[in-house]
């Protein structure tokens, strides 16, 4: 049997139903490579590598898993990275699709690496961690609207699929767990400079409470700053208001 390590993040995904939901998910979108990252246990594993795709690969950091996964799917021969996912260059030339059950202490960071790679991956299809999900997904005026729900919309459309509870895994997670899909956008917003958008937003966001005046007063010379724009919270600004934003910063 094989050993969880908790210092991974490990929860293995042993539900058929939504293990098939998700399946039917990436064959909705049109694909030829296909990267699974934290495959575990294979329990996606085995249906992805039924799919029509060109080229797969898949991303695993635990040798054990890798051991395991070699000898219950020999076609991985030579397809496996044994890296963290955080580590790894773009494992394609070309475009390809993202999916996984993410490991949940670096979600957040596998979402901002993507972004790295946003030009080469038109689809993204991961589990995360409820809260994690939400975040992506959640629109201005939410609570839970921030950094990564500006960064990830600038180029994705995000789209909230369902809930998956703590039973459908082993051991069971402490928390709820939900199923995103990120479509690439198919015009970018017109932005300053990425450098600068990215600044902008975390900036806005590092003092939530405050009025964007006060958050952000150092990126922008004062007579812009008495826009009424400015009376607002980050969090009452939509992604377009921030790209828009961004040409105006000094």
């Amino acid at each position: 049997m094989m050993q969880l390590k908790k210092s991974l993040g490990q929860h293995f995904l042993k539900d058929e139903n939504i293990i098939r939901k998700i399946i039917d998910v990436v064959k909705e979108e049109e694909y030829t490579r296909l990267l699974e990252v934290g495959p575990g246990g294979g329990a996606l594993t085995k249906h992805l590598l039924q799919l029509p795709y060109e080229q797969f690969k898949a991303v695993e950091l635990d040798d054990e898993k890798v051991s395991y996964l070699l000898q219950a799917y020999p076609t991985l021969k030579d397809n496996i990275i044994a890296q963290s996912f955080l580590d790894i260059d773009a494992p394609f030339k070309d475009a390809f699709t993202v999916i996984g059950n993410f490991p949940y202490n670096i979600s957040t960071q596998i979402l901002f690496k993507i972004l790295d790679w946003k030009e080469q991956v038109p689809v993204v299809i991961g589990m995360f961690q409820k809260e994690v999900a939400e975040r992506a997904a959640s629109k201005e005026g939410s609570k839970v609207y921030g950094v990564l729900s500006v960064l990830v919309q600038a180029y994705y459309d995000v789209e909230y699929l369902f809930d998956v509870p703590p039973g459908c895994f082993n051991p069971p997670p402490k928390v709820m767990s939900a199923v995103i899909r990120l479509r690439r956008k198919n015009e970018d917003l017109p932005l300053k400079s990425e450098k600068a958008f990215k600044l902008l937003v975390k900036t806005a966001f590092n003092q939530r409470r405050k009025t964007l005046r006060n958050a952000v007063k150092s990126l922008f010379m004062p007579d812009v700053l008495q826009d009424e724009l400015f009376n607002k919270r980050a969090e009452a600004l939509s992604v377009a208001d921030f790209a828009a934003l961004s040409f105006r910063m000094q």
